[in-house]
């Protein structure tokens, strides 16, 4: 039985030239990802992203109006190996902290391979391993004119 289509909706946060991204580690070393996640039953995206920003870098959002769509189905991606049979569809809200000035980042249920909360300049994105690349080539470009990405990592 293949996994139904799961929605997911991620907080695009940038402050003072600067992106806040979730830290993980994974078998191939650091990576960096949106925050956010899984959309519940009866939830609207937009509460999605407020609870999981609470979950994971333990600060309130104000989020904004929707910036992109990606999809990422794992048989087409480098890791189809384990999640060939992964479909999901995210939605990437621009959002703002509602304490800009905030420095504890610890969220109530981080992600399991979750360590850490950064800042990183939108010209430093390029050298880091984040998913997916697309969307921070974007946010450096200043180019929010396609907002249905397709299928990418």
């Amino acid at each position: 039985m293949t996994k139904p289509i799961r929605n997911s909706a991620k907080a695009v946060i940038v402050q003072d030239g600067r992106l806040l991204v979730i830290r993980v580690e994974d078998q191939y070393g650091t990576a960096y990802i949106f925050p956010g996640g899984g959309q519940e039953k009866y939830e609207e995206l937009k509460d999605t992203v407020l609870r999981e920003c609470l979950e994971e870098i333990g600060q309130a959002v104000t989020v904004g109006d929707l910036m992109h769509i990606r999809e990422y189905i794992g048989k087409n991606h480098e890791f189809a190996e384990w999640d060939a049979d992964y479909h999901q569809v995210e939605f990437y809200f621009a959002c703002s902290l509602i304490d800009p000035a905030a420095t504890n980042y610890e969220g109530s249920n981080p992600d399991n391979h979750q360590v850490g909360v950064e800042w990183i300049a939108l010209e430093d994105l390029s050298k880091v391993r984040l998913y997916p690349k697309k969307i921070g080539e974007m946010l450096l470009a200043q180019d929010s004119s396609n907002i249905y990405l397709g299928d990418l990592n």
